[in-house]
């Protein structure tokens, strides 16, 4: 893995030649510059949040909550942030997490992603509701590690179509998303009246789907307009519960997330279930309107179930620093939303590429600075909460 001194080096090494760097390298310009160039219908649609947006903003504060304890005197000149996770051996304890339509940020949308993260060995998860297939993004990524995420349709059968789809196509894992059964009050997106579905935007899976293409009356190509309501008619399944993963554990052999958990209770359930993993999320604000922090329920979370099954944490991850107090609190891995689309917006794949190796060069420089040499010595201990008014 690149260190992050390398990588600092490499931006200092330019200047000198005169060739400074263009690209953001703090979180506020970066969306500052994906947002000059994005539509405003399509930057607002990723940008926004549910009811007042103060979800979101109170994910961010939480992390002000936390304080790193740094150690010193310590040998870290080797470092090794390697994590273990569903059989498999990463490079970085990070994903990048499912977002979808990604063809409105850049025309390259997810295939531009996907390539960007197999040059580091980072996960990506495709999006149920994402601009190019289940296939055209597997050819994209080759060997490189890729999970799906699952909306669990009205239709099981078009769901259970796009799980067996995945495995065929080289996916690793199914991460089903539980919040988002249907869309929330989202203002910035009823200001635009725009929701890209409606455009047909989003829907490379189900208008390739065969199941999909069985309900309709004329295919997708003839008839764009009757097969976007037939989405619309299927898309969210509020009748689901915890009986139903019962029958996805039939459709496929993949480990099987959960993403969108946040209370103790759910999380003891899931590990009672017999779930691979637990994504805490609130969805980026996405979803519920004055919704607990995410990193409030991984706290919580990770208290109840413990070492049981691997908690994955997103939600307001912006820097190295947020990702140790996450990976402090019992995160496994963590995910990054937003930043990336906004990478993806400015300059696509190169954007992609350009933005997670600065966000890794963080994440190095951040731990080894603190006394990390491996995650295994990252828990409790190298944080301090704000709220306590005690010293360390």
């Amino acid at each position: 893995m690149e260190t992050g001194m390398e990588r600092q080096l490499e931006i200092y090494r330019k200047g000198l030649f005169g060739m400074p760097e263009r690209f953001p390298v703090d979180y506020a310009e970066l969306e500052r510059a994906a947002q000059r160039v994005m539509k405003p219908e399509a930057y607002d649609y990723v940008a926004g949040s549910a009811g007042t947006e103060t979800t979101a903003e109170s994910n961010r504060r939480e992390f002000d909550q936390w304080q790193i304890l740094p150690r010193f005197l310590r040998d870290v000149s080797q470092r090794d942030w390697s994590v273990e996770l569903l059989g498999r051996r990463y490079p970085v304890p990070l994903y990048v997490a499912p977002v979808g339509v990604q063809g409105i940020v850049h025309p390259d949308g997810e295939l531009a992603t996907a390539r960007a993260c197999s040059k580091i060995g980072v996960p990506f998860v495709l999006s149920t509701v994402s601009s190019y297939s289940i296939e055209q993004v597997a050819e994209a990524m080759g060997d490189a590690p890729r999970w799906f995420q699952l909306y669990w349709s009205r239709n099981h059968e078009v769901a259970a179509s796009f799980v067996r789809r995945a495995e065929a196509a080289g996916y690793s894992a199914i991460v089903v998303t539980v919040d988002t059964f249907m869309l929330a009050w989202r203002p910035r997106d009823l200001r635009h009246a725009y929701l890209p579905f409606m455009h047909g935007d989003g829907l490379a899976n189900y208008f390739s789907d065969p199941v999909f293409r069985a309900l309709l009356a004329a295919p997708p190509e003839e008839d764009p307009g009757s097969a976007v309501m037939q989405f619309a008619a299927i898309f969210g399944n509020p009748s689901l519960t915890w009986d139903d993963l019962d029958f996805l554990r039939q459709q496929t052999q993949l480990p099987i997330l959960l993403k969108g958990l946040l209370h103790p209770d759910d999380a003891r359930e899931a590990v009672r279930r017999g779930v691979d993993g637990i994504i805490v999320s609130n969805h980026g604000g996405r979803q519920v309107d004055g919704a607990i922090p995410a990193l409030v329920a991984l706290d919580a979370i990770a208290q109840a179930v413990g070492s049981e099954v691997p908690l994955l944490f997103d939600s307001g991850i912006r820097t190295g620093a947020d990702a140790l107090k996450a990976l402090a609190l019992g995160a496994r891995m963590v995910g990054l939303g937003r930043p990336v689309m906004w990478a993806l917006g400015i300059d696509g794949e190169q954007g992609v590429h350009t933005y997670l190796r600065n966000f890794l060069a963080d994440f190095d420089l951040t731990l080894a600075l603190s006394g990390h040499r491996n995650l295994s010595e990252v828990d409790r201990h190298s944080i301090h909460s704000a709220k306590n008014a005690s010293r360390p």
